[in-house]
């Protein structure tokens, strides 16, 4: 299985989501919380080419985007896959 990583703020309610989803899944996850860690937060943005909004989620060393981006996989029957690489 691939690692996962997903860069995460405080009271943010689609990083919760995201986590939901990955959990539900059984997928384990390393999580960055940014919130006041501006050298995490300029990780992030360059792993994501400049996206600056959280989540920013990876599978492996591919960037998958955001929570809604997730979730797209997951309707689309790809997040198993990409997962199981």
């Amino acid at each position: 299985m691939q690692t996962v990583e997903i860069y995460t703020s405080a009271f943010c309610g689609f990083c919760v989501a995201a986590k939901k989803l990955l959990k539900k899944k059984g997928v384990d996850f390393t999580e960055y919380n940014i919130g006041r860690d501006e050298q995490k937060r300029q990780e992030m943005m360059a792993r994501a080419n400049g996206g600056h909004t959280v989540p920013q989620i990876f599978v492996g060393d591919r960037h998958v985007g955001g929570c809604d981006d997730l979730f797209a996989l997951e309707r689309a029957g790809k997040l198993d896959a990409m997962l199981a690489e």
